[in-house]
């Protein structure tokens, strides 16, 4: 059994078996859930692993995701990457821009209430190793949505792999407009600060950001996304 995975519980469009209910968030994990996403650390951090995973790693699940979110998601998965966990895969060309060919991505499997409580439960106690997310790093002040979403999109060009709203910006990373909803405010700040700390060969740049740009940055995110949610 492939321990780099775990395909239930991600984020991405994975297949997988539909999840016997048993009530045991750890059994879930160790019995259905991991053919496709990393419960453990791995020690392989090469280019090969990168381009041949099949979902995003979640041994720091704990440290990266807000419970809520991740019981609502399990019950309902819609898809986070639009173009899937490896962008070049599902994309085809067209005369004006790449498109999204949705032909090969699977859509994730939904579990039920019990079972999304219960890996919900277990994945948050997969907090991430010392020194990969900084507790108590991003300061919480608000920022002018104004000034973050110019940063965002003019002076950083995030827009051009990330959707700040439905429709509206790149499909090669995760959309962020369920953000404020779905993340912690201390893993985006350590992700933006140094996603090769993450993954050594992932393609997201480091922005070599100033202290309070990374706060501007992570607070802009966090509230973008809180306010595509209530609406």
């Amino acid at each position: 059994m492939n321990r780099h995975i775990l395909a239930a519980l991600g984020l991405g469009l994975i297949a997988g078996p539909a999840l016997a209910a048993d009530g045991n968030g750890a059994g879930l994990l160790k019995s259905q859930c991991i053919s496709c996403h990393a419960i453990v650390k791995p020690e392989n951090a090469s280019l090969d692993r990168l381009w041949e995973r099949k979902g995003p790693d979640l041994y720091y699940a704990g440290s990266k995701f807000n419970k809520p979110w991740l019981e609502k998601w399990l019950q309902n998965p819609v898809r986070i990457r639009p173009a899937g966990e490896f962008y070049t895969r599902h994309v085809k060309g067209s005369d004006k821009e790449d498109v999204v060919d949705e032909s090969g991505l699977t859509p994730h499997p939904k579990l039920s209430q019990a079972d999304a409580e219960a890996a919900a439960a277990a994945l948050m106690t997969l907090v991430a190793p010392a020194g990969l997310v900084s507790k108590g790093a991003f300061k919480g002040e608000k920022v002018s949505m104004a000034m973050g979403g110019m940063f965002f999109g003019k002076l950083r060009g995030c827009g051009a792999c990330h959707m700040a709203k439905p429709g509206f910006g790149g499909s090669s990373g995760p959309e962020l407009h369920t953000a404020g909803e779905r993340l912690q405010g201390d893993y985006i700040y350590s992700y933006i600060k140094d996603p090769q700390l993450f993954d050594p060969h992932i393609w997201m740049p480091t922005l070599n950001l100033a202290e309070p740009d990374l706060q501007r940055l992570t607070g802009y995110i966090l509230q973008l996304g809180a306010t595509e949610a209530k609406q």
